[in-house]
């Protein structure tokens, strides 16, 4: 795809993935095509703040994942800047530090619609609405977001936020672990070499066999 100095809109992918899932792929997918981006970048969080109350797959196994994900398709990369730094890992800390490195791009960052809901709670959310140059956000099932008073609250919101059209998708990562656990049918919701690492690698059983 070229250098990031040759491209003008990237999309910013954010989330623990784990594991990336089929929902993850359409979504990313979904907003290149629609809002007419160079590339996406897939930023792995290797210990999210708002996750501390459950057990993280270790950063290694979810990079390799992910890099299965990213590796069928030209226009996705991933990113290490919260790799390459100490926790913790703030979205508002970690679109600065992009935007500082890439101050020419425009830096389009992408979430489901839980997230826009949850945006008044994030650490310092006008900080990071002012590192970005659009929000793009996936309509989820039984969620409707009251654009408005989420503005009141954050005056930025309105004018940078974007919903994708014709997608709405009801797939989670937590989910997918429970079903694991639970010893039910799971691979539908991933493509076949995740499923496939995630059995090798015997990932989210409650009791690995020794």
């Amino acid at each position: 795809m070229g250098r990031m100095s040759e491209f003008h809109k990237v999309g910013y992918f954010g989330g623990t993935f784990d594991p990336p899932h089929l929902g993850h792929e359409i979504l990313a997918r979904e907003a290149f095509c629609q809002i007419g981006l160079d590339a996406v970048m897939w930023l792995i969080t290797p210990g999210p703040p708002h996750k501390n109350d459950r057990e993280i797959t270790p950063v290694q196994a979810r990079l390799d994942m992910l890099e299965l994900v990213t590796g069928r398709y030209e226009e996705f990369f991933i990113s290490d800047v919260d790799l390459r730094r100490p926790p913790p890992y703030y979205a508002a800390d970690t679109v600065e530090i992009i935007k500082s490195q890439q101050p020419d791009v425009d830096l389009v960052y992408i979430v489901g619609e839980d997230s826009l809901q949850d945006l008044p709670d994030w650490f310092e959310p006008g900080r990071f609405l002012s590192a970005i140059d659009l929000l793009v956000v996936a309509p989820r099932p039984g969620i409707d977001s009251n654009l408005a008073a989420l503005s009141e609250m954050l005056p930025e919101l309105k004018k940078k936020t974007v919903f994708l059209s014709e997608i709405m998708l009801e797939i989670s990562s937590s989910l997918i672990r429970k079903r694991i656990q639970e010893g039910n049918h799971y691979d539908h919701f991933l493509s076949q070499e995740i499923a496939q690492y995630i059995e090798k690698n015997q990932l989210y059983l409650m009791d690995k066999p020794t």
